[in-house]
């Protein structure tokens, strides 16, 4: 037993190391795991009281267990016998399979993440880039809705920006739990999104498997309480009007819902912008027909680049105005029939267009697609305000500016990106323009008569 045995370093090192793994994984790191996690759960109490909905247990699971819950949940469970028998696999194959869709889906969410860093950045370039309004009702429909029930928010697809605009302004409300599409699971930024609560789902994925997965995970939210946002549109609008509404997570929400358990709340969102950062791609991809977008890297440098220019020299301007209208929410309990989701979807897609935000930009472009002649300052301020008093919907979001200053304002704005132009007859629009005008002008179309 005293003996000396002579080991080559090399060996020596890697059973220090093996050691050293051994005792942290059994001894320190638990007890290091059990100390954060309390910290966590202290600050997070804290974070309660200051939010109008709590963040319920479910979100702060750990992921490890909501995977284990999720991939072994009896409905799922019968998906992956069925699709052994179909596929002629062993059914620990295909349990394996869920579980990787499982892992793929379920999110990590951090508060610290959320409240710390993500709710300041989405503040910082929102009111970097826009002029944020919104609706007058806003904060008393949130403070209004019941506190046990699960809320979800429903919101039309008009930039990727809309993510970070609403994640701001229902800050104060909780944490929004979004349905993200292929595109962020890219590495690092995957990892970033699951950490702020989002959950990935496959847009084109048909397999029952994975659909039962994803249908079980978005129940278990639901009557976990979970605040979602939902973008029923399923990708951005290529066009500017809102978009024929998809069924699948509308539909996965209505499945097997007890009336008698936890109320689901449905708040309608508006976004209109007067100006959407990927204006040009979006409407390229609808002259083509088709939803391949060709952003480049390299333009998106050349426009900052040009944004940065721009600011040395004191000839920056916001993007204008980005709005956020939520319209009346309304319980699932309060149809007189449980609808289908192709009902709901309806529905919803309505109020929505009920509430789309007038702003200034839309208005003009849609005064210089009437107009064939050019228009001096004065005629362009009398044609906006006839389009104002001709709108079937609600006033502009003009804040204390007067419609005068706001339309000089939005003038400028089109002028800076060459869609209006200046002439001794006035201003007139710009000839290879006349699709982004549309495209604002479409925002809003539905509020006037053909």
């Amino acid at each position: 037993m005293t003996q000396t045995v002579e080991l080559p370093i090399w060996l020596f090192v890697l059973i220090l190391l093996f050691a050293a793994v051994t005792a942290l994984s059994h001894f320190l790191l638990p007890s290091v795991r059990w100390f954060f996690r309390r910290r966590l759960e202290r600050a997070v109490k804290k974070l309660n009281e200051r939010l109008e909905r709590p963040i319920e247990p479910f979100k702060l699971a750990r992921r490890y267990d909501m995977i284990q819950r999720l991939s072994y949940d009896p409905e799922v469970t019968r998906a992956i016998v069925e699709y052994a028998a179909e596929n002629d696999m062993p059914e620990n194959v295909a349990f394996q399979k869920a579980q990787s869709y499982a892992r793929e889906i379920v999110p990590s969410f951090s508060a610290f993440a959320y409240f710390g860093f993500g709710i300041r950045v989405a503040r910082w370039l929102a009111k970097a880039l826009y002029t944020v309004r919104t609706g007058l009702n806003n904060d008393a429909r949130l403070a209004d809705l019941p506190k046990d029930a699960t809320v979800i928010f429903i919101m039309n697809h008009r930039s990727n920006m809309d993510y970070l605009l609403v994640t701001y302004l229902a800050a104060r409300a909780s944490a929004l739990s979004y349905a993200v599409g292929e595109w962020a699971r890219v590495w690092p930024l995957s990892r970033l999104i699951k950490s702020l609560g989002a959950y990935f789902i496959r847009r084109k994925s048909r397999g029952a498997l994975y659909r039962k997965v994803l249908a079980r995970y978005v129940q278990m939210a639901r009557d976990g309480g979970v605040t979602q946002a939902v973008f029923p549109e399923g990708g951005l609008s290529l066009n500017g009007k809102l978009m024929p509404p998809k069924m699948g997570l509308l539909s996965y929400i209505l499945e097997d819902y007890n009336p008698e358990a936890r109320e689901v709340i449905f708040v309608p969102v508006a976004i209109n912008y007067d100006r959407v950062l990927e204006d040009r791609v979006l409407i390229a991809a609808d002259q083509r027909g088709d939803r391949r977008f060709g952003g480049k890297v390299s333009v998106v440098f050349k426009f900052i680049a040009r944004k940065v220019w721009l600011r040395m020299r004191g000839r920056f301007l916001r993007f204008g105005t980005a709005a956020v209208v939520f319209g009346e929410p309304v319980s699932l309990r309060g149809y007189a029939e449980p609808p289908t989701a192709e009902a709901l979807a309806q529905d919803l897609m309505e109020r929505i267009q009920n509430v789309m935000p007038v702003l200034f930009v839309p208005l003009l472009s849609r005064v210089m697609l009437r107009s064939d002649a050019p228009l001096d300052d004065d005629a362009l301020q009398r044609a906006v305000i006839f389009e104002i008093k001709t709108c079937k919907g609600a006033d502009p979001l003009i804040a204390d500016d007067t419609v005068e200053s706001a339309v000089c304002l939005a003038r400028d704005h089109m002028e800076q990106r060459k869609l209006i132009t200046k002439s001794d007859q006035g201003w007139a629009k710009t000839p290879d323009q006349v699709a982004v005008l549309q495209y604002y002008s479409n925002s809003i179309a539905h509020y006037f008569d053909a």
